[in-house]
């Protein structure tokens, strides 16, 4: 999304799967074009800790939600849980989730525009609308919908071929977020993970995530805890998408959500118990 005033909304510049290659096309336009406009969809780093890439001057948006989660785990967070040792199952998890990337050369740079509910932007010569659907992924996810370019980015509201994972919940909120998707006048959706897809993508996942909710409200019913659950569940046609054991941490999300009384994991502990599904599989 480029203009005449040289702007460019990006997600971000810390996509933890960008290559070299990849890195020095964009620098190839933004060498000579800058980017002005940034949006951080939500507050997970691989979507935020690029901020410190952009021009001082460029303005950088999000939710207030979103500013709230980064702002809980800095990179220091990130690169300390590489330097401890947390034990084997943890330092197991950390290492092969994270092990490959580096933490201490990131300066955190926060957004300069925060909103709640929708925004007008104009971005290039272009109208973007962005929306904030969260609480889904995480406390405030946000989409940027570019109605003459029939195109939405949905950030990890969608993952595509990847399991979602479900930080903040309520299941409910993110199947209404799909919906407002679909709902939408668009060609084309770029996810937050995996490839450019269209409106099959919120169905994709409105469906794995209708499964999970059903598959978590039987065993709860049955007295499972939800880490045994978790390990109970067949994924089927789910089975070959990636991070499989993501939904260790949404059957926990969805538990919290029948059971006011349920006390969610820690995410040492959601990450240790990941380890162990990875293993058992």
């Amino acid at each position: 999304m480029t203009g005449e005033d040289s702007s460019l909304l990006v997600d971000t510049l810390f996509d933890l799967r960008l290559t070299q290659e990849m890195l020095d096309s964009m620098r190839a336009v933004t060498d000579t074009r800058p980017i002005q406009t940034v949006l951080n969809t939500h507050g997970n780093g691989d979507h935020c800790y690029g901020n410190q890439l952009v021009p001082s001057d460029a303005e950088i948006y999000s939710s207030q939600a979103a500013t709230e989660d980064m702002a809980a785990v800095p990179p220091a967070v990130m690169q300390a849980l590489q330097e401890y040792d947390l034990g084997e199952e943890l330092n197991a998890f950390v290492s092969y989730a994270f092990g490959p990337f580096r933490f201490d050369d990131i300066e955190f740079r926060p957004p300069t525009q925060t909103f709640s509910g929708t925004l007008s932007l104009a971005v290039g010569g272009r109208s973007v609308e962005l929306t904030e659907l969260g609480p889904a992924h995480t406390k405030g996810d946000v989409i940027a919908h570019v109605p003459d370019a029939r195109t939405v980015f949905t950030g990890d509201i969608l993952f595509i071929e990847g399991t979602p994972i479900m930080w903040a919940g309520p299941v409910d909120n993110w199947l209404a977020a799909c919906d407002h998707i679909e709902q939408l006048d668009v060609d084309v959706v770029v996810p937050g993970h995996g490839r450019v897809t269209d409106k099959d993508g919120p169905r994709m996942v409105r469906r794995y995530l209708e499964f999970v909710r059903r598959e978590a409200w039987e065993r709860h019913r049955s007295g499972m805890e939800p880490f045994e659950a978790a390990l109970d569940i067949e994924l089927g046609e789910f089975a070959d998408w990636g991070d499989p054991e993501r939904i260790v941490v949404n059957v926990d999300s969805i538990y919290r959500e029948i059971d006011p009384e349920h006390e969610a994991a820690a995410a040492p502990e959601l990450f240790t118990r990941m380890q162990k599904y990875r293993a058992s599989r």
